[in-house]
């Protein structure tokens, strides 16, 4: 049988195949052209990404960058007009994230991490990492992942033993957490998807004026930062979904020499305007959420201060705040539930969410400090146990939980305790020294090194870092005037009153 024939045997079979399980959907692939089976309608797959959408806004944050959201905004529609999929209005965004990252979720909704950002060389990167976000839109591949989908933890690991101790009561406090679906995010697609939308990508960059070549460019310096951060703790990242291998980045260099770029003008004028995008950009923790140094935190913009356990997991998220033992059957959690200045309503908060009655009567007020607060103690299901603290300070009650398992609660009272009565206002000498890293430009001296330029601007990127961000060699002799990324430790203003 020749190829031809066995292409429109198989094309005739899944139509047919279509036709019996119409039931359960059928559609053509946007991307294949072929007919599909897929349990979810494209009105179900928008609904579902809407609903995600909502959750990585509200769990993981978004950056309303007056500067570059817009920019961003432009450039993925340019790229979605050459999308082979019409029938969803894509919409771009950049995540509060400062691992390297970029996903897009079901219906048309992309992302890109501003740690991402701080590695992005060039406007044609940029289009082939959003580009490729978009081919993962087209040919509907979180869609086709979704049945593979488990709860994503955002926190390092709610896991096992805490995620069992789950009740209604205990959910309401937790809940939150670990919401979005680790299928929609972060699992990995499969080889050959992750080929297809190189492919989509690249081709949508073309068409759309931009240089095909530079995803190849980008996932090398993915690779790099790999490399990098590869002795290191991290969090899900764009690698993990996303892995830069030699072999992805040489099939995306030699698919880039059979397109045809179209003839359109940049949106950035010059490869300088396009790094001025970039200037200012947050790298690593953002003040306005409150830092970590070590085990304590400190908000600036809501002026508190509070110590975790050592050795104890910590993970913020616009939320919550939450430290996990390091067995992972224990954790602490802090968030703001109610406005006022009596902690009893962070209790009265509480039996509202859980439709309870007892516990404000169970509830012992107490101070932390100077400040009013209350506390108790709640049996979860049987199987673990609530040592609960709420304060209030600033117009706010917020809630401290303690969650672990009953026969390892009494050993953790103690730590509980401390952690709920380290809470407490900023002093001025912690408000004043809370700085945060920013990516800054500036122009190299002539033949200057790049660790020479690093100790003359007084770079918190070490020479190796500032090497992979901008796309050099540790060992490069800089131009006069050339513009170089570093990352700056500048002193937070806080934008709140006191």
């Amino acid at each position: 049988m020749d190829l031809y024939s066995l292409r429109f045997q198989l094309l005739s079979f899944l139509t047919l195949g279509c036709l019996i399980v119409a039931s359960a959907g059928c559609a053509m692939n946007p991307v294949s052209g072929r007919p599909e089976v897929t349990l979810i309608s494209a009105e179900q797959e928008k609904k579902l990404g809407a609903e995600a959408a909502k959750d990585v806004e509200e769990q993981m944050g978004l950056v309303a960058d007056e500067k570059f959201t817009p920019y961003l905004a432009t450039l993925g529609q340019r790229l979605a007009e050459q999308s082979p999929r019409q029938d969803v209005t894509y919409q771009f965004h950049v995540v509060d994230m400062p691992e390297p990252n970029a996903f897009a979720l079901p219906g048309g909704y992309v992302y890109v991490s501003r740690g991402l950002l701080a590695l992005v060389n060039s406007e044609d990167e940029l289009a082939g990492v959003v580009g490729h976000e978009i081919g993962h839109v087209a040919a509907r591949h979180s869609v086709q992942k979704i049945s593979k989908q488990g709860p994503f933890a955002v926190v390092f690991g709610i896991v096992s033993g805490i995620t069992g101790l789950v009740s209604p009561l205990v959910g309401s406090i937790v809940g939150g957490i670990g919401d979005v679906a680790q299928g929609l995010v972060f699992s990995p697609y499969s080889r050959s998807q992750e080929t297809e939308a190189d492919r989509i990508g690249q081709e949508m960059a073309a068409k759309a004026g931009w240089d095909p070549a530079a995803l190849s460019t980008f996932l090398n310096t993915l690779g790099r930062e790999v490399t990098l951060m590869s002795k290191e703790p991290r969090k899900p990242s764009f690698f993990d979904s996303h892995p830069a291998t030699p072999d992805r980045v040489e099939k995306t260099a030699e698919h880039a020499k059979k397109l045809t770029r179209a003839k359109r003008e940049p949106i950035s004028a010059s490869h300088e305007i396009f790094l001025a995008r970039l200037d200012g950009l947050v790298f690593g923790q953002r003040a306005a959420n409150g830092i970590f140094d070590g085990h304590s935190f400190l908000h600036p913009d809501m002026n508190f201060f509070v110590q975790f356990p050592e050795k104890w997991e910590h993970e913020n998220t616009p939320q919550k705040i939450v430290a996990v033992a390091p067995d992972k059957e224990a954790a602490v959690i802090l968030g703001a539930v109610a406005e006022g200045d009596d902690p009893l309503d962070g209790a009265r908060a509480l039996e509202k969410a859980t439709k309870s009655s007892d516990i404000v009567g169970k509830t012992q007020t107490i101070t932390i400090g100077d400040l009013r607060a209350a506390h108790t103690q709640i049996e979860g299901d049987g199987r673990g146990k609530l040592d609960i603290t709420w304060i209030a300070h600033g117009g706010l009650i917020y809630q401290v939980v303690g969650l672990a398992k009953s026969k390892q609660f009494e050993t953790l009272q103690a730590v509980f305790h401390a952690v709920s009565h380290s809470f407490r206002p900023l002093t001025s000498p912690e408000r004043a020294n809370i700085k945060e890293k920013r990516v800054r430009l500036v122009k190299a001296h002539p033949g200057e090194t790049i660790e020479a330029l690093a100790t003359r601007t007084n770079s918190a990127w070490k020479k190796e870092q500032i090497a992979v961000s901008n796309g050099l060699a540790v060992g490069d002799s800089l131009k006069e005037g050339q513009l170089i990324k570093v990352a700056i430790a500048e002193p937070y203003e806080s934008k709140k009153p006191r």
